[in-house]
C-alpha cells in the first residue's frame, strides 16, 4: 500500500503571518490560495489556513513529563531534516512550546519531538525515529 497524501484544513487569524511561518519559515511551497485561505505542500501533503475569527482555547494532554498541546498536528521526518528544521525555527526566534529532545528514550517508540506554534497559536509537533518502524510500537 502506497501512502496517500492528507488533506488538513486548520484556522488562522492572519494570512500574511501564515503565509511567512509556513512558506518562509518552514518551506512550505504555496499552491493555490484566495483572501480567505492558502493551500501549502507540507512535505507532500495538503494544508489549507482559512481565515478565521478564533473563539476557542486549545487543551493539552499529560506526555513522558509534558504537556502536549492538544490539538496539534505535523510530521514525522528523518533525524537529518528534523535537526535541520530545529536550527531554522530557533533562528526564526520562534519560542518552543516543547524544547527539541528525545521521548522514550530507550523503550520501544523513542523518538526526537519538538512543538511549536504558529503565529496564529495553532500547535505543531515534528518528530523524527532513528528506525521508522517504531512509529507504532507499543
Amino acid at each position: 500500500m502506497s501512502l496517500r497524501p492528507f488533506h488538513l484544513a486548520f484556522p488562522v487569524d492572519d494570512l500574511a503571518a501564515a503565509r511567512g511561518f509556513y512558506g518562509d519559515v518552514l518551506g512550505c511551497r504555496e499552491g493555490r490560495s484566495s483572501d480567505r485561505w492558502i493551500d501549502f505542500d507540507f512535505h507532500g501533503h495538503q494544508i489549507v489556513a482559512h481565515l478565521v475569527d478564533r473563539t476557542a482555547d486549545a487543551a493539552a494532554n499529560p506526555v513522558d513529563g509534558h504537556d502536549v498541546p492538544v490539538p496539534h498536528f505535523g510530521i514525522v521526518l528523518t533525524i537529518a531534516d528534523w535537526q535541520m528544521l530545529a536550527e531554522r525555527v530557533r533562528a526564526a526566534g520562534i519560542a518552543f512550546g516543547i524544547e527539541p529532545q528525545i521521548r522514550f528514550a530507550g523503550q520501544p517508540g523513542e523518538q526526537a519531538t519538538m512543538f511549536f506554534r504558529d503565529p496564529s497559536g495553532n500547535a505543531l509537533e515534528f518528530k523524527a525515529f532513528a528506525d521508522d518502524a517504531m512509529l507504532f510500537a507499543q
